[in-house]
């Protein structure tokens, strides 16, 4: 059945640890669940959004992508590495006050430059988009529609857990400790996805 294997697809995708899941953890211990919607509705309507385009221009993008998928990830990992920067500091007191939840527009413009969502979306394009152009519009659509109403609820229950750990990092030490250790995890991350991206290239060039 199509619709199981996408809807399992998006599920699995969007649950999986990734940058948008450290970030939504990392908020709810930080600013609480109910200041991580806007993050989170930004998440799951920007992918939505991401996934309608790239399947609507399939043909043309992949070429467009094949030009500039580099570019766009090394963008993407350098400001991985800025957040995980974000969030290790936003654990020191004297910084609390100056580190905000991401919001609804930021979020959605991050998908454009997140590694984890460009694969999501281009496999889900490949695979449950149809081969010839009838009904692309409404399979487009569709896909999008699966996409924000799969993914929100998973990526909740990582900013819902961040939430449920606030009480057990009362302590300025403990939180300090949550924060550099989802810094790193995120550090890590944005190196692991900049090392796949440049062995290809570097191995082409030799």
């Amino acid at each position: 059945m199509p619709e199981f294997a996408l809807l399992s697809y998006v599920a699995l995708m969007s649950i999986t640890p990734g940058p948008n899941n450290l970030m939504l953890a990392s908020s709810g211990v930080n600013f609480g669940f109910r200041r991580t919607v806007p993050h989170m509705l930004g998440i799951s309507l920007g992918c939505a959004l991401q996934v309608f385009i790239v399947a609507m221009l399939l043909a043309q993008m992949l070429g467009w992508l094949s030009a500039w998928r580099l570019p766009l990830a090394v963008a993407g990992c350098v400001y991985l590495l800025w957040l995980s920067w974000q969030i290790a500091r936003s654990g020191q007191p004297e910084a609390r006050e100056q580190v905000r939840p991401l919001g609804f527009v930021g979020a959605a413009l991050f998908q454009w430059l997140n590694p984890k969502a460009w694969v999501m979306v281009l496999n889900a394009s490949i695979l449950f988009m149809p081969a010839g152009e009838g009904g692309r519009w409404l399979a487009a659509s569709l896909l999008a529609l699966a996409f924000a109403v799969v993914n929100l609820p998973c990526i909740s229950v990582w900013a819902w857990g961040g939430e449920k750990l606030r009480r057990w990092l009362a302590a300025p030490r403990a939180l300090l400790l949550y924060n550099l250790t989802m810094g790193a995890l995120m550090a890590v991350t944005a190196l692991w996805l900049l090392y796949d991206e440049l062995m290809p290239a570097l191995a082409q060039m030799t």
